[in-house]
């Protein structure tokens, strides 16, 4: 193993987008297997150490590879695109329109019904948004599309983080509800 290696190479995958998650997780259990800083015991401190930064560098690794929108900005990274969100928030306009409706549909949902089809819809937007990264990586192999591609996703994938907590709240305004009934 070496520690300069991309995580792809660390984890004997191809080096693109669409990758089977029970192969990452079984590479990476295999890979801490052979890391495991108690396997180098007897050779003191100093290997332990290294083997210390081995999972370390594994578990990084593994934490890139299995999540879809981490890899993909890894991809973009790794072939000189950069995603740069912080710098670079430039969406197309149908995409700032779309979200300005989802604020819109989030602000006006009075109910868990209504949520739920809200996240019914971003979660579509989301496999859409999966499908057209694995084109534009895999297969047109156009990295600053798919730069893009990965900004619109990480909105998709916070904006339901946020249509998820208010649904939570709904079932504990519900729960609260029930328990202050079958206490009178």
């Amino acid at each position: 193993m070496n520690l300069q290696s991309d995580d792809f190479e660390l984890f004997g995958l191809p080096q693109r987008f669409g990758q089977d998650r029970a192969a990452i997780d079984a590479r990476w259990k295999e890979l801490q297997r052979e890391a495991h800083p108690d396997k180098f015991a007897a050779q003191g401190a100093a290997a332990q150490r290294v083997a210390m930064q081995w999972s370390v560098r594994i578990n990084e690794a593994w934490q890139r590879l299995k999540d879809p929108l981490r890899r993909a900005a890894y991809l973009c990274e790794l072939h000189g695109q950069p995603v740069n969100a912080e710098n670079n928030t430039a969406m197309p306009a149908d995409f700032l329109m779309q979200q300005m409706q989802w604020r819109e549909d989030l602000d006006e949902a009075t109910g868990e019904a209504a949520l739920q089809a809200l996240l019914n819809e971003v979660n579509a937007a989301r496999r859409e948004a999966l499908q057209s990264l694995a084109e534009l990586i895999d297969v047109q192999v156009d990295y600053p599309a798919a730069v893009a591609q990965v900004r619109s996703l990480m909105f998709i994938e916070r904006f339901a983080s946020e249509v998820n907590q208010r649904i939570d709240a709904c079932h504990d305004a519900v729960d609260t509800a029930d328990k202050g009934q079958s206490g009178s």
